[in-house]
């Protein structure tokens, strides 16, 4: 497959360069690059995802009938891989990845008018309620249910591991409607208000220090019968064709590009024996199998992303980006930190972070959130499905085993 950029395509990376030269604010783009790409938050999310939706760029993966910008899957490639350059915060995959095509393609035409504007318009933040303290990567096992009385479900439950909720306007949840037929028969897809009452967020603080996490607690929550996406008992489904969508975005290929060229920086930064790391033998070695590991996915994603014929089922193929995008951003990771020795384990505040006058003269720039990446790291290989259940996946669907 041949994937040099036609002048068209050259012309387009040009202009969205120009666009994030002249709108991203300098600020914005500081703090980003600080920050690990799940600790960018809702205020830097929304923000810049405002700016976008004045060019009428909120919304790349999205079809032109909902307000998506029609692009090519290149283009789409193209405009991530400038934004993560640029420093630019990473987009709300929860609700623009996730959500808000299963919204387009089963819901209803009153629930694409009600739910896809505010997503378009960076007005709102969602999160996923999937995983439970007892389902987690056997997502059919999952126990919080919801029954019908009348025109409002009742849910009762609890989720877990759900990022964001603290700061969530919507959820979007997976739970159990029917507990008399086979597990995955079930279960539906519901839309939950955050601000319901009954629902209950309870922060789980990462091995980080940060607040990303959650456990969402439902008691008794009253939910409008309208907010059931699709049909009931198809939820098993919907959350396939999402969780492919998922896996696919979950190879971090240009956040593993953007943090391989940290990587670089800090080897070039960083000296031993008066000549910068980048010199070093062993580095060299470690940094080009990494390079080239990260081309290797690269070019795999755009395969996909190009709609390359495969004899392998699709979501096997997703489940190996995940596998190995998901490994290569805990080796990165870790090799920043092996660069680093005892500066990585420099804490910075979030003033640190945000204004540039109070950060440490006596620490380079590049050192910044490394330790908190690394460390976050760890769970790139559980999120979105343990390396254990991604290899079990590709071992039945992909070879039959």
């Amino acid at each position: 497959m041949e994937f040099t950029l036609t002048k068209e395509e050259q012309a387009f990376r040009q202009e969205v360069r120009d666009f994030l030269r002249d709108n991203l604010p300098a600020a914005t783009s500081r703090r980003a690059k600080r920050l690990g790409y799940l600790m960018h938050g809702r205020e830097l999310v929304l923000g810049w995802l405002k700016i976008l939706h004045s060019k009428g760029w909120s919304a790349p993966n999205w079809p032109e009938q909902h307000g998506g910008t029609g692009w090519t899957e290149m283009q789409r490639f193209i405009f991530e891989e400038e934004c993560w350059i640029a420093g630019a915060p990473a987009l709300p995959m929860t609700a623009l990845t996730l959500v808000a095509p299963v919204i387009y393609t089963y819901g209803t035409e009153a629930q694409q008018v009600r739910f896809l504007p505010p997503i378009l318009k960076g007005d709102v933040w969602w999160c996923q309620g999937f995983s439970e303290p007892n389902a987690g990567s056997d997502l059919a096992s999952l126990r919080t249910t919801a029954k019908l009385e009348g025109d409002h479900y009742i849910v009762n439950g609890t989720k877990i591991w759900t990022g964001g909720a603290q700061d969530a306007d919507w959820g979007f949840f997976l739970v159990r409607t029917n507990s008399e037929v086979k597990a995955q028969k079930g279960i539906s897809f519901l839309l939950i208000d955050m601000k319901s009452p009954g629902v209950t967020v309870r922060p789980i603080i990462s091995i980080n220090g940060e607040h990303h996490l959650n456990q969402v607690f439902l008691d008794n929550v009253r939910v409008p019968a309208d907010q059931l996406v699709g049909e009931s008992g198809k939820g098993w489904d919907y959350g396939k064709f999402l969780l492919e969508n998922e896996r696919t975005a979950s190879a971090f290929v240009n956040p593993s590009k953007h943090e391989l060229a940290k990587l670089h920086e800090i080897a070039t930064g960083e000296m031993r024996d008066g000549k910068p790391l980048l010199q070093d033998p062993e580095f060299s070695r470690r940094f080009a199998r990494l390079a080239i590991e990260v081309q290797a996915l690269e070019y795999s994603v755009l395969r996909v992303l190009t709609g390359e014929k495969t004899t392998y089922h699709s979501i096997a193929v997703a489940s190996v980006l995940k596998l190995h995008g998901s490994d290569l951003q805990q080796k990165i990771a870790e090799l920043q930190v092996d660069l680093l020795g005892p500066k990585a384990l420099r804490a910075f505040t979030p003033e640190e972070n945000d204004d540039p006058d109070r950060f440490p003269v006596d620490v380079e720039d590049y050192a910044a959130g490394r330790m908190s990446d690394y460390l976050i790291a760890r769970a790139a290989t559980i999120y979105g499905g343990s390396q254990q259940v991604q290899r079990g996946i590709i071992a039945k669907l992909a070879f039959g085993l």
